[in-house]
């Protein structure tokens, strides 16, 4: 379902990204009723030729849904997968031997030079390539042997956010095909995703401690991982705050030092092992008396400084991060409009990033 606006909202800020995440559960059932069939034949294909390991590229956004992905592989299908370090090849002629290798380049506009040079030189050295972009007819789309398109529909905003749950349902779907599964998990997602997205005066009265943060710390582990990094990165591209994303382990072997209870600390909390993994970094947390949200479960949520609770109850881990990820786009706008500045259009920086 599209925001629509009266004629004295024309010039509000933020009215874009404010109308596009509003899109998203629309977004989400479009995929489940039209993409997953095409999503799924392109998977019985890929998965016939039996890849041995598999490559990710991407930039921004499309590296976080990149990177659910490399935990999806990994998890569900017990294949092994790396992020592709895209200047081997365009940076230092690099030719590596891909055969039997499936490399996925995710990209939202399909148009990055750099993200179509790689992919065209892994086709060339013997690779599987699927481009998963927004925009079918992308030099992507067209360099690449199979292609999967996200059908989130024009995004006009800068920061992207229907791209990205887009991205991450489509990548489920796909993942689901390889392993024969149906993707019923995800069949929820719309409805739940509406629910958390009418919560915006729960969201907005949340963001009134952050408006003066000079720095954030966001943290997760296994399937939330993902979530923290781009939580980071809308948090810094819209209200231009340093946030940092690590995960839970990581933030103990020497980042937590900076902890303390002025910089807010957000913990996603995914509902499953992730989440228990993480739990050993709470608990560190609320002992260095850091100012700590979280998003997730009711429970963890009651025992922080406050937080968001995701209905998270019968929905399985794998598909957490479309919901997660939904509350800290609103937080990371919200955040931004209270400190006056418009996240429809952040200060240098493009739609088509043309990186090479």
């Amino acid at each position: 379902m599209s925001a629509t606006f009266s004629a004295g909202q024309e010039e509000q800020p933020g009215r874009i990204m404010s109308g596009e995440m509003a899109e998203q559960p629309g977004v989400l059932r479009r995929i489940l009723d039209r993409g997953a069939p095409l999503i799924r034949a392109v998977a019985t294909e890929i998965a016939a030729k039996k890849p041995r390991f598999v490559l990710l590229t991407a930039r921004g956004t499309s590296d976080n849904a990149a990177l659910y992905a490399k935990y999806l592989l990994e998890i569900r299908l017990g294949l092994p997968c790396g992020l592709a370090s895209m200047s081997t090849t365009t940076a230092y002629g690099a030719k590596p031997d891909l055969r039997d290798v499936l490399v996925i380049t995710v990209s939202q506009s399909g148009g990055s030079p750099d993200l179509v040079a790689s992919t065209g030189a892994a086709r060339e050295a013997g690779a599987l390539t699927l481009a998963v972009t927004n925009n079918p007819d992308s030099p992507l789309a067209a360099v690449s042997e199979y292609h999967i398109d996200i059908l989130a529909g024009p995004e006009k905003a800068l920061p992207a956010t229907k791209t990205y749950t887009a991205s991450l349902l489509s990548l489920y779907l796909f993942v689901e095909g390889l392993r024969g599964g149906d993707g019923g998990a995800a069949a929820s997602l719309p409805e739940l995703a509406e629910a958390i997205l009418a919560r915006k005066d729960e969201v907005k009265a949340l963001a009134a401690r952050y408006r003066f943060a000079e720095r954030m710390v966001i943290t997760s582990r296994g399937y939330g991982y993902p979530t923290a990094k781009e939580a980071a990165l809308k948090l810094m591209e819209t209200s231009y705050i340093p946030a940092l994303s690590y995960s839970g382990a990581d933030l103990l072997h020497g980042p937590l030092a900076m902890v303390d209870n002025i910089s807010p600390v957000i913990a996603v909390v995914t509902d499953g092992r992730g989440g228990e993994a993480l739990q050993p970094v709470l608990d560190r947390l609320r002992g260095r008396g850091a100012d700590l949200f979280v998003v997730g479960p009711k429970a963890q949520v009651e025992a922080a400084s406050g937080g968001f609770v995701l209905p998270t109850a019968g929905v399985a881990e794998e598909v957490q991060p479309i919901l997660e990820i939904l509350p800290l786009q609103m937080l990371a706008y919200e955040v931004t409009i209270a400190r006056g500045q418009d996240p429809d259009a952040p200060r240098a920086l493009a739609k088509v990033t043309e990186t090479r």
